[in-house]
C-alpha cells in the first residue's frame, strides 16, 4: 500500500515548472477582457 503521507514528504515539483511559473507570472498578458476594453475605448474615442 502506498503512504501518501511520505511520498509528499518527498516530492519535489520539476524545475521546468518552477521556471515555467515564474516566466508566466513575469510577463503581463493581454487576456479577452483587456482586448475589449481596448476595442470599447477606441469605439467610444471615435464617435
Amino acid at each position: 500500500m502506498i503512504d501518501f503521507e511520505e511520498e509528499l514528504k518527498k516530492y519535489e515539483p520539476a524545475i521546468e515548472v518552477e521556471q515555467a511559473e515564474a516566466d508566466i507570472k513575469a510577463r503581463d498578458l493581454t487576456d479577452l477582457t483587456d482586448l475589449l476594453m481596448n476595442l470599447s475605448t477606441q469605439q467610444n474615442n471615435g464617435k
